[in-house]
């Protein structure tokens, strides 16, 4: 290393800058005829122009391939296309919902979400009150299979009451669901954009246990998903049966 840095001293400069104060240093001493010290400065003024003028052109020259580096950087950017859905495993499960709820604003969708996730207190408080709580939710919108509304009224809903935002979680939606669609569907604050935590009932993506199934796959779609239109079609075209 300090063989490398001794190389790329600037020598000739510091040659012409040595000799120039031996020239000056000679003149004092009238050791040397000024007519022999004003060459000598002269030339080594020359060299030292040329030395400026060639560091110059390779500044030139390095500015030129940043600039075109940068152009090709940025191209390359350009024609990469975003995912439009994003596979969360276990490991990240809590932390993508969390992240998820933190970020929406506005009236958003819950459909056909497992109630008995919510069951403990522990998960309610992690997964569900950030959103009831949440100052930029408006509303809050549960669409559920009629096979659920037992356990809503007696285990789900004293549980929202008890929140401080608790009046934004209108009366759920009762439907007869077959799907095995669910999803979170929100205005991302971040984005800008609707998004949606999806998943399917079942295996593999929930875990079947004795007391309720718990998500083992979801999906994050992104706002720029051809898929986003489809659940909101979706979920309108269950409420729609339901009211005919």
């Amino acid at each position: 290393m300090k063989a490398k840095r001794f190389l790329s001293l600037e020598w000739d400069a510091i040659a012409g800058i040595v000799a120039a104060v031996t020239a000056v240093i000679l003149d004092l001493l009238r050791l040397v005829d000024d007519r022999v010290a004003l060459p000598i400065l002269l030339a080594l003024m020359a060299l030292l122009f040329i030395n400026f003028m060639r560091h110059t052109r390779n500044n030139e020259l390095t500015a030129v391939q940043v600039d075109r580096t940068a152009h090709a950087v940025s191209r390359i950017q350009s024609a990469l296309t975003a995912p439009e859905v994003i596979l969360i495993g276990p490991r990240r499960l809590r932390s993508a919902n969390e992240q998820f709820v933190r970020h929406m604003r506005g009236d958003t969708i819950w459909f056909n979400v497992c109630l008995a996730m919510y069951k403990p207190q522990a998960l309610f408080d992690a997964l569900l009150r950030p959103a009831i709580d949440h100052p930029l939710v408006s509303s809050i919108q549960f669409v559920l299979d009629e096979s659920q509304e037992e356990l809503w009224q007696q285990v789900i809903a004293p549980k929202i009451r008890a929140c401080a935002g608790g009046a934004k979680v209108k009366e759920p939606r009762w439907c007869i669901l077959s799907k095995t669609v669910s999803f979170i569907l929100a205005d991302n604050e971040l984005s800008g954009g609707t998004e949606a935590l999806l998943s399917f009932w079942g295996e593999p993506f929930m875990a079947q246990t004795t007391a309720r199934d718990v998500p083992r796959f979801i999906f994050h779609v992104q706002r720029n998903s051809e898929l986003l239109p489809h659940l909101v079609d979706l979920e309108r075209s269950c409420v729609r049966i339901h009211h005919e």
